[in-house]
């Protein structure tokens, strides 16, 4: 668990969250690079659920010199299905031994040992813990979006990312719109002045749920919780902090990403969740406003419900125009006194990520990236918007940086209480807004 500190040597520490960041967050030092620019990396997955084996196989197939050395995942079947599924699909590169599959809790420490570059694609909730083994064991990170669950986890993360600086370990973060070359495209002109000034900005996901698993014989109440992660907040700290976050990091990006919000205020409920106890206790719908020092605003608008109006964009309004962002390039505009389209990216965006952690991984130090900056603060970000939809209240980017409301479990293994647990008719507390945690009538 996090250590707790006081708020003098965080702030210390928190440099990671100011200064102005580039598309990729890319340093470059006057080394040479490494001779060894085809050399074969060992990747390790700690994850192995859809994002995971994707994380995979972009890594596999964007260099031939990358191998999959050892899987780990909570579920030992999960753990099982996807070593074979990428040996099937990529044969000797990802051949995997029985010893090199790895289950339980602490599956994510021999994953990380064998391993030069580690994928860290478990449920939020472990990224804190997962993110520091791979960075004190001296080792390379893709790390997937979000970053944490709570306040305690965000510091963890931020000194995480201060140690991987001062080890030169490469960090690249799943926050993907950063790798997608139309995204960067739109994002350079709205810096650049196509819409002059920023005045304020939208960060749209709207969508259906994503899913559920029925409770299995002999599960406890954790390994249920845990096979339906995304439904906890505990687990996922609400699904604008597991799916929203991409369109949240495009605003703040266009905003500019040497400040941050000051403090947000929302409104959100359970409309349909609320009939379904098997969909857990996060929101279905929320709506955000970031409040900026200059007295900008960011709105971000986030529904998870069947049947209704999908979009996934982030639009920035300006004194001159507005420009429109779709998920991973998907839209790329500029409306107003000088109108453009991007034109479509020939690239696979999920792949560039990994593109960049490994070339500057073979480059011998000549070229540094490290995501952390962008991917604490829009973490961070919709951590704040949660937390102010769910308690009803407005709360400040500082207050939720430094809670000390943690997540953490005392303990992890099966028979482990998980924080909510279901009343006799299966239902799940929820917050009512300017009111209390309870059980649904």
């Amino acid at each position: 668990m996090p250590q707790k500190q006081s708020r003098r040597d965080f702030l210390k520490r928190s440099a990671v969250l100011g200064g102005a960041a580039v598309a990729f967050s890319i340093q470059v030092s006057p080394r040479r690079v490494h001779a060894a620019e085809n050399s074969q990396l060992k990747i390790g997955l700690v994850g192995c659920g859809g994002r995971g084996c994707g994380a995979v196989v972009d890594a596999l197939s964007i260099d031939p010199n990358v191998v999959l050395c050892a899987v780990g995942d909570l579920f030992p079947e999960k753990a099982q299905g996807a070593a074979k599924t990428l040996q099937d699909r990529f044969g000797e590169r990802a051949a995997l031994k029985p010893e090199q599959i790895f289950s339980g809790f602490d599956c994510y420490k021999p994953v990380i040992e064998a391993c030069d570059v580690a994928l860290l694609c478990t449920p939020q909730h472990f990224r804190p813990m997962t993110l520091r083994a791979a960075i004190e064991a001296g080792k390379h990170v893709f790390c997937e979006k979000p970053v944490a669950v709570d306040g305690p986890g965000i510091r963890s993360v931020i000194e995480s990312c201060k140690i991987a600086r001062e080890k030169k370990l490469n960090l690249v973060s799943g926050l993907v719109n950063r790798y997608s070359s139309r995204v960067q495209d739109i994002v350079k002109r709205v810096h650049d002045g196509a819409i002059g000034n920023v005045i304020t900005a939208q960060a749209n996901r709207m969508g259906g749920p994503l899913w559920t698993r029925p409770r299995m014989e002999g599960d406890s109440e954790l390994k249920y919780q845990m096979r339906n992660w995304v439904n906890f907040d505990w687990m996922a700290a609400g699904f604008m902090n597991d799916v929203s976050i991409h369109q949240v990091d495009v605003a703040m990006w266009c905003i500019g990403d040497d400040i941050t919000p000051v403090a947000a205020y929302g409104v959100g409920s359970q409309f349909v969740r609320a009939r379904q106890p098997e969909s857990g206790d996060i929101y279905d719908s929320m709506g955000v406003v970031y409040e900026y020092a200059d007295g900008r605003a960011l709105y971000a608008f986030s529904r998870q419900i069947p049947g209704c109006y999908s979009c996934a964009e982030s639009i920035i309004h300006g004194s001159k125009g507005r420009a429109l962002l779709g998920n991973v390039g998907s839209k790329g505009q500029i409306f107003g006194d000088a109108p453009y389209e991007s034109p479509k990216a020939t690239e696979v965006a999920t792949q560039m990520e990994h593109k960049a952690l490994y070339d500057a991984i073979r480059s011998g130090g000549a070229t540094y990236v490290n995501n952390g900056d962008y991917m604490v603060k829009a973490t961070l970000a919709c951590l704040l918007g949660w937390k102010a939809c769910t308690k009803g209240t407005r709360i400040a980017w500082d207050e939720m940086l430094n809670s000390e409301e943690s997540y953490t479990l005392p303990s992890y293994d099966w028979d482990a209480t998980p924080p909510t647990l279901p009343n006799d008719q299966g239902r799940y507390k929820l917050y009512y807004p300017g009111k209390t945690y309870e059980y649904p009538s």
